[in-house]
């Protein structure tokens, strides 16, 4: 991770299953978007981004 990428939002759920699911808020400078693109595809692990999606519209983006 860069150092001018910042962790907003995360949380954990496992309900005892043998995985848990992630949810991490990353705020990152819009400049650093292919770099982060390129960061998370080395992780190996599937995300979705929400930027667009509505709930996150109103009730997780600042204002």
């Amino acid at each position: 991770m860069q150092p001018t990428w910042n962790i907003s939002l995360f949380h954990y759920r496992n309900q005892g299953a043998d995985y848990g699911r992630i949810l991490v808020g990353m705020q990152v400078p819009p400049e650093d978007a292919a770099t982060f693109d390129a960061f998370l595809a080395t992780l190996g692990y599937p995300h979705v981004e929400e930027t667009l999606n509505p709930a996150y519209r109103l009730f997780l983006r600042s204002k």
